[in-house]
């Protein structure tokens, strides 16, 4: 199995980009978050999961190896296939999954990355003992409220999670979530 990975950046497509190394070009899925930080020619590594099955072997690339064992974790969950599991990561940080998860928060899961009422309540079951005790419990109620704010703005879900994915954690009440993400929509304009 590919573990890690480490070229150049060939061409960035929707939801993957080829890695270029040793000659060969690999189909590497990640999240948006990475692929945005990412731009062709640029050299960069991947922690790495290979997902096998009998019509396809794809690729999944983290640039964080902690990225990588929260993928993993998701994946042992059943009915949570490697796609789902980077849907997931591709809605909030790594720290207010852990935070949801270990606070019991299955609705928060499925308002945040689409997912189902018993597939959320699935992943807290199955991961609760797993992802141990919340790191920020203010963080998680932070981007809730920010998040519904920016929607009452006018905002659709996408953009107001994906800009709270850029939030830096440090900002954990949903006054100062909301104002860093308020400038950085701003930025954008």
């Amino acid at each position: 199995m590919i573990a890690y990975i480490e070229g150049e950046i060939k061409a960035m497509r929707p939801g993957h980009c080829v890695l270029l190394t040793g000659g060969i070009g690999y189909k590497v899925f990640t999240t948006k978050d990475a692929l945005l930080r990412l731009s062709p020619g640029a050299r960069v590594q991947f922690w790495t999961h290979m997902a096998v099955r009998e019509d396809a072997q794809d690729l999944y690339g983290f640039a964080l190896e902690d990225e990588l064992r929260f993928f993993e974790m998701l994946l042992t969950v059943s009915g949570i296939g490697p796609k789902s599991a980077l849907a997931v990561l591709d809605t909030v940080s790594i720290e207010t999954l852990r935070s949801a998860i270990s606070q019991n928060r299955a609705e928060y899961l499925t308002k945040v990355s689409g997912i189902g009422k018993k597939t959320a309540e699935k992943i807290v079951l199955e991961l609760k003992d797993k992802v141990g005790a919340a790191t920020e419990g203010g963080a998680l109620k932070g981007d809730e409220e920010a998040l519904e704010a920016l929607r009452s703005l006018g905002y659709s879900s996408t953009e107001a999670r994906d800009t709270l994915r850029k939030v830096p954690s440090q900002f954990s009440n949903a006054n100062d979530r909301l104002r860093e993400a308020l400038k950085l929509l701003g930025t954008r304009a």
